[in-house]
C-alpha cells in the first residue's frame, strides 16, 4: 500500500475515464503532480480512437483511472494490449460531511488495481487483503482499528455525515417492546447492487423477506436518503410494502436507526458493517466486502471467502489499509484518525466542486451576441420538473456544461441542439 501511494504521488500522466466534471476538479486537487487527460464522459469507440488512444499509447506510459466499473470494452482491450496500470476508483467508507455524495468534497477514495471493491464477480485488492493479511501478527494495526471504531461510535459517524440531522430515537409507530428488524434501503440502480448480487433484488424484496422471516417482530424500513430527498429515483415503491413495515421518512440518522435495531437486513449497504461495529446481527442478500468472513448471515454463496475474521480485522483492512484519505480543503494526504476528528467536530469543508458559473459570452456555445443566455431563465423551471432536484441549479450555473454529464440520452440530445458548439 505504501508503494501505491508513492506511484500515485509521483509526477506523470493519468488518462481518466467516466469522470463527471466536478470529479475532475477534485482529482486534480488531490493528485497535483499528475497531468490528467480526461476522456469524454459518454465515450464512443470513434472518439476513443481519435482522442484518447494517442494519450494511452504515449511514451510516458500513463496510469489509467476509471470511476467504478465504467471502462468500455474497446478501451479495456486497448489498455490491456498496452500493458498499462489501471486503478478503479470509488468513494471510501468515510466519505463526506454531506448527506449524500452529489458534488460534495470527499475525504477518502479507494483505488483498486483489479476492480471496484463491491464487484463480487471476481477478486479485488480489498478481498485479497482480507484473504491474506496476517492480522494476528500486527497487533498495533488491530489496536488502531479498535480505537477508530470507538471514535466512529462515539461520534455517531457514518459514510455520509449530514450536519443537520438531529440526534434522537426514531419513532417506530407502535411503542411496543417487540424485536425491531431494521431494513436499510439502497439506491436500486447503484452499481453496488448490480455488481454485488448474483440476482436482481429490490428494497421491497428485502422488506418482504424480513417480514416473512420475522413475523412477530416490528419491521422498520429506512429508505436511502438520496431517494427520500429526490436526488436519486427508486425502482420499487415503498408504498407497496407499507402494510408490512414502518417507513422511517423523517430526518432519522443511520446511527440512531442502528442503535434501536435488534437485527439488520440489507442488500450490500455499508450500513451492515456499521451494524456489526455495534454488535448487531446482520443479514445480507448480496456479497458486500464484509460478508463471507463469518460475521454475517449470508444469503449468497462466496466461494473465494471463508476465512474467519473479527470485526476489527475487517475494519483494519477496509478503513486503514485500503483507502487513501485527503483533506478536501488543501488536497493533501491525511489519516483516518484526522478525518474522524474533523467530521466529529463538524468543522465545515470549504472546498466545493461545482461548475464555475458561466459568464456572458457573445459567441461560441451561446450564439452570436450570446442570445442563448436568454434561454436559461425559461428552461430552468422545466428542468426542475423533469430532472433531479439539483439539476436546475446546475443548469443555471453553467448551461452548456450541464448537459454533457447527463446519463439520460434525451438530455444530451437537447444539449447538442441548444448548445451545438
Amino acid at each position: 500500500m505504501a508503494r501505491r501511494r508513492q506511484v500515485l504521488d509521483a509526477p506523470g500522466v493519468v488518462v481518466a475515464f467516466h469522470m463527471r466534471n466536478w470529479k475532475r476538479d477534485f482529482l486534480s486537487h488531490f493528485f497535483p503532480h499528475k497531468h490528467f487527460h480526461f476522456a469524454d464522459f459518454h465515450l464512443n469507440e470513434r472518439g476513443f480512437r481519435r482522442h484518447v488512444l494517442p494519450a494511452l499509447a504515449s511514451r510516458e506510459k500513463p496510469l489509467v483511472f476509471v470511476w467504478s466499473q465504467n471502462l468500455p470494452d474497446f478501451a479495456e482491450r486497448a489498455i490491456r494490449d498496452l500493458g498499462l496500470d489501471v486503478y478503479f476508483i470509488e468513494d471510501g467508507f468515510v466519505r463526506s460531511m454531506a448527506g449524500h455524495a452529489s458534488r460534495s468534497a470527499p475525504f477518502s477514495l479507494t483505488l483498486d488495481r483489479q476492480r471496484a471493491y463491491f464487484d463480487c464477480r471476481g477478486p479485488s485488492d480489498l478481498e485479497d487483503l482480507l484473504n491474506t493479511y496476517d492480522f494476528n501478527a500486527d497487533p498495533a494495526l488491530l489496536a488502531r482499528a479498535r480505537q477508530a471504531i470507538s471514535a466512529v461510535l462515539a461520534g455517531r459517524l457514518t459514510k455520509y455525515n449530514a450536519p443537520d440531522v438531529p440526534a434522537g430515537t426514531p419513532s417506530s409507530g407502535n411503542g411496543s417492546a417487540q424485536r425491531r428488524i431494521l431494513v436499510v434501503g439502497q439506491v436500486e440502480e447503484d452499481a453496488s447492487i448490480r455488481f454485488g448480487c448474483d440476482r436482481p433484488v429490490t428494497n421491497n424484496d428485502l422488506v418482504r423477506l424480513a417480514a416473512r422471516e420475522n413475523p412477530e417482530a416490528e419491521i422498520l424500513y429506512k429508505p436511502h436518503p438520496d431517494v427520500l430527498n429526490g436526488v436519486r429515483r427508486h425502482l420499487s415503491d415503498p408504498a407497496e410494502v407499507a402494510h408490512l413495515c414502518t417507513i422511517l421518512k423523517g430526518p432519522v440518522s443511520l446511527p440512531d436507526a442502528l442503535e434501536i435495531a435488534d437485527h439488520v437486513y440489507t442488500i450490500t449497504s455499508l450500513s451492515g458493517f456499521e451494524a456489526l461495529m455495534r454488535g448487531k446481527p446482520v443479514t445480507v442478500i448480496g456479497a458486500p466486502f464484509y460478508a463471507g468472513w463469518g460475521l454475517t448471515d449470508d444469503r449468497q454463496p462466496m466461494q473465494r471467502r471463508g476465512r474467519p475474521l473479527s470485526v476489527e480485522a475487517v475494519f483494519a483492512a477496509a478503513y486503514l489499509l485500503y483507502p487513501l484519505y485527503f483533506d478536501p480543503d488543501t488536497g493533501k494526504a491525511t489519516t483516518l484518525e484526522a478525518v474522524l476528528e474533523r467530521v466529529a467536530s463538524r468543522r465545515p469543508v470549504t472546498a466545493t466542486f461545482r461548475p464555475a458559473r458561466a459568464e456572458w459570452r457573445p459567441f461560441g456555445p451561446y450564439g452570436l451576441l450570446g442570445w442563448r443566455h436568454l434561454l436559461t431563465p425559461l428552461l430552468s423551471p422545466i428542468i426542475a420538473r423533469v430532472g433531479e432536484r439539483e439539476d436546475a441549479e446546475l443548469y443555471r450555473s453553467n448551461p452548456a456544461r450541464f448537459f454533457r454529464d447527463k446519463d439520460d440520452r434525451r438530455f444530451r440530445l437537447i444539449g447538442r441542439l441548444l448548445y451545438p458548439w
